[in-house]
């Protein structure tokens, strides 16, 4: 007899409990698997063995978002783990094969890993659920349901399940310092810049602090030099295969802004403020409507973020160039972290996730005090009454309490 299998969040909430990425919140995915007849109302199911296990599996093709490329390079590449460990939820007792089931709730939780990339393999922080573009790169995750039906038949149920990361939010303080970098060129004119703060969501102020000072060794020199305009912008670097032995790198400015300057570069130096907002990516289609987004990955408002998976690795970089006769131009790449929310949610966001953190405390990982399985057998004499069911004159009836 087949089976029906199901897995169903915590009553009004989602799977998902705690913020990926926060250990303080202990992520973890809590639920209970179902198991039902397929058929029918009281056959019953036999089973000797259930499993649950959280995957990952991430793709890439580089080519994908060309259409004379993707059919000429190689086949998309495909990778898959296990996060944290795989969850024996049933089985059979020692000398029986198998067990007529007739319904089956099996409560589980599997603490999501929050390594900081000291740990190997599935010991690491997972990567948020994303999918680019043309699918050139995308991490999805399912919890897999394994049930063993005697020796010979084994199925997998595969529920998506959508995963976010919550440690680049732009209000954590991390992100609030300031950051400072130069550049020299000609050892005439140094670039510096200033960032009040390096973590960015969409339609987030990007803000910089420039200034362009001559070299005092050489200031009869860099007196003659005129700064002909100062440019920004923002980069986004896609690094596929980033750990295999042949890296492709995809580099797309996603927002830029230049400043005429026309003047000598004076003996203090040369100051200036410039700015921008970092893109946002219209969640609207043509009517004006929000569509229902796919169930394997979150609905975010930028089409990409700061991650890194196993097979690809998305970076940003704020670029500062500044044009000059009289000596040569001066280009500093200064990395930045792209959040996928933007600076009102993340604020709101702080006092759930901080209620998330002193609702965790009381939580162990060695002993999570799951509530008890409920495993109803064909051979139990009450075992119909608990599917709603009474024996009437050898006839099955819907029981009337």
């Amino acid at each position: 007899m087949t089976a029906f299998v199901r897995v169903s969040g915590p009553p009004n909430s989602n799977f998902l409990v705690g913020y990926p990425g926060i250990s303080a919140t202990l992520p973890r995915i809590e639920g209970k698997v179902e198991i039902r007849p397929a058929h029918g109302t009281t056959a019953s199911v036999n089973v000797s063995l259930v499993t649950v296990c959280l995957q990952r599996r991430e793709t890439i093709h580089p080519s994908a978002d060309s259409v004379t490329k993707k059919h000429l390079t190689a086949a998309r590449k495909e990778f898959s783990e296990v996060v944290g460990r795989e969850m024996l939820l049933f089985r059979t007792p020692p000398g029986r094969d198998v067990d007529a089931i007739l319904s089956m709730d099996l409560p589980f939780v599997i603490f999501i890993p929050f390594g900081r990339g000291h740990e190997t393999g599935n010991q690491r922080a997972p990567p948020a659920s994303i999918q680019l573009p043309s699918r050139t790169a995308e991490t999805l995750y399912e919890i897999v349901v394994t049930l063993q039906q005697g020796h010979a038949e084994q199925r997998k149920y595969v529920f998506p399940v959508p995963i976010a990361r919550y440690d680049t939010l732009s209000t954590f303080g991390m992100y609030n310092r300031p950051e400072s970098a130069e550049r020299v060129s000609d050892h005439l004119v140094t670039l510096g810049i200033s960032l009040p703060k390096w973590s960015y969501g969409p339609l987030d102020p990007v803000s910089v602090y420039i200034k362009l000072s001559p070299n005092p060794d050489w200031l009869s020199k860099a007196r003659k030099v005129t700064i002909s305009k100062i440019a920004i912008g923002i980069d986004e670097e896609i690094i596929y295969n980033h750990e295999g032995d042949e890296p492709t790198r995809k580099v797309k400015t996603l927002a830029k802004q230049s400043q005429a300057v026309g003047v000598r570069l004076p003996e203090p130096g040369y100051l200036t403020n410039m700015g921008l907002v970092f893109p946002s990516k219209d969640m609207r289609d043509s009517e004006g409507i929000i569509p229902r987004g796919k169930k394997e990955f979150p609905v975010y408002a930028v089409t990409g973020f700061t991650t890194t998976g196993s097979l690809y690795k998305i970076e940003y970089y704020l670029t500062v160039k500044a044009t000059m006769s009289g000596a040569k131009d001066i280009t500093l790449r200064q990395p930045i972290v792209v959040c996928p929310f933007d600076q009102a949610f993340c604020k709101q966001e702080m006092e759930a996730i901080e209620q998330a953190a002193r609702d965790a405390a009381h939580t162990s990982q060695e002993n999570p005090m799951l509530p008890a399985p409920t495993v109803v057998r064909s051979t139990e004499p009450g075992g119909m009454r608990a599917l709603g069911v009474a024996m009437v004159a050898g006839h099955r009836k819907p029981l009337i309490e």
